[in-house]
């Protein structure tokens, strides 16, 4: 397994901040990523509370439904990793869409353009993997492999892909490594990535795309220092 180091150090105040300030950007980003023909500006408008009229209705909810999903995230970010979490994740993001949702599949997928078939979960080894996980040694470790193996494995009805980025983001959010997210201008090139991941199984090869392409943060150079010490009293 490769050493992916952490490529931001922020604690989780500094990290929280750039997700709330990047949050139109990546649920913008996921929507583009299922399809929706929704330009950016009009995610920030239907984010404002506004409908738009050549959005259809199921494609309203799905951006309403990744708005919820990352107010849940970003309230619940120093919760524990365990199967009970990514199920209220993805019943967040799959409400109203999925034949189930906020519980792990129960019957058989395929998956486009592949005929690779994930098996039905099993919620003993769900638990497990997500155990091994968090006992890598790296955020950004423990991100990508969470993702990569949430994201071919298919653990709910709909909704993965999302529900995956979700939860790697609550991974970084947490440790400060930064945010996972697949831009506009990387759509295709991220979906071949994943096709042939599919096909192949070369997980590494998967994970080091998303590592050199897909995880961004800031650079903080400087922390802040306390002008004022707690002890100090006003004159009075």
């Amino acid at each position: 397994m490769s050493d992916y180091k952490d490529k931001f150090k922020l604690n989780v105040k500094q990290n929280i901040f750039l997700a709330k300030k990047s949050i139109v950007q990546n649920i913008y980003n996921s929507a583009r990523l299922e399809g929706i023909n929704v330009t950016f500006p009009e995610t920030q408008t239907i984010l404002d509370g506004i409908n738009i009229a050549n959005i259809g209705l199921n494609d309203l909810e799905t951006i309403l439904n990744l708005r919820d999903a990352w107010k849940y995230l970003l309230r619940t970010v120093d919760e524990p990793l365990d199967v009970g979490y990514i199920c209220k994740v993805n019943f967040y993001i799959s409400r109203n869409e999925s034949l189930d949702w906020g519980v792990l599949r129960y019957g058989e997928v395929g998956i486009g353009g592949t005929d690779f078939k994930p098996p039905i979960p099993n919620r003993e080894v769900v638990e497990l993997k997500l155990n091994e996980i968090n006992d890598l040694p790296s955020t950004t470790e423990r991100a990508l492999e969470y993702f990569a193996w949430a994201v071919k494995n298919q653990l709910f009805w709909d909704g993965n892909k999302r529900t995956s980025t979700l939860i790697a983001n609550k991974i970084l959010i947490e440790g400060g490594a930064g945010i996972l997210t697949v831009p506009d201008n990387k759509i295709i090139e991220f979906n071949r990535e994943l096709s042939l991941y599919y096909n192949f199984d070369n997980k590494e090869r998967f994970k080091e795309y998303i590592y050199k392409n897909l995880i961004v943060g800031m650079t903080i150079e400087k922390q802040k220092e306390n002008v004022i010490s707690d002890e100090w009293e006003p004159e009075v």
